[in-house]
């Protein structure tokens, strides 16, 4: 019965699963795949901050493609500046700010990031699509709308604690795109 719970929770992503079932401070490192059709689906900004950056798998894309990037984390997992705590920065940011945060911090990610940016730059999260439920995010929405919500098609991977071969392709996700200012209805499109 515990493998079948075990299946059906990482189905719907639960976060009900045993310590020994969940990554390491909840790192799920996302497929590069992700940041290249970000590039091609949204209008980036040349200066990105990766700012849960785990061990570059977004990051280095950017790189190859040209992007200035500055990448950090506050575990320091072999790639850009560890040790940084996002949601405790004050200094703003001209650029987009482009990342998988950690589920359980991901509003707390938005608003630092709303803050940090200005007008005109983007956030993107790449969230699982259950992240859109919820009265508190309703409101959360309504504060912040999303100009556009890019559901993947394809259902890309994130490896458990940076490991690929041990992931599914069981969750559904979506880049969350935000723009400061912006007031107008959410987009919903798909790609991939």
């Amino acid at each position: 019965m515990k493998d079948g719970y075990k299946i059906v929770s990482r189905m719907i992503g639960s976060h009900n699963l045993s310590a020994e079932d969940r990554a390491n401070e909840d790192f799920y490192a996302t497929s590069p795949e992700a940041a290249e059709w970000l590039i091609k689906i949204e209008d980036l900004n040349e200066n990105i901050w990766e700012c849960a950056c785990g061990e570059g798998h977004l990051s280095k894309v950017f790189v190859r493609e040209g992007f200035k990037v500055m990448s950090t984390d506050l575990i320091d997992r072999g790639y850009g500046k560890g040790g940084v705590d996002f949601l405790k920065l004050h200094q703003p940011y001209a650029g987009d700010i482009v990342t998988n945060p950690p589920y359980k911090l991901a509003e707390e990610f938005l608003k630092k990031a709303m803050e940090l940016i200005y007008d005109g730059n983007k956030v993107c999260l790449f969230l699982k699509i259950q992240w859109l439920e919820g009265k508190a995010r309703k409101e959360l929405f309504k504060k912040y709308p999303p100009k556009t919500i890019w559901v993947s098609s394809s259902r890309i991977k994130c490896g458990t604690n940076g490991n690929f071969s041990k992931s599914s392709s069981m969750m559904a996700l979506a880049w969350f795109v935000w723009e400061k200012g912006y007031t107008g209805d959410t987009v919903v499109k798909w790609f991939n």
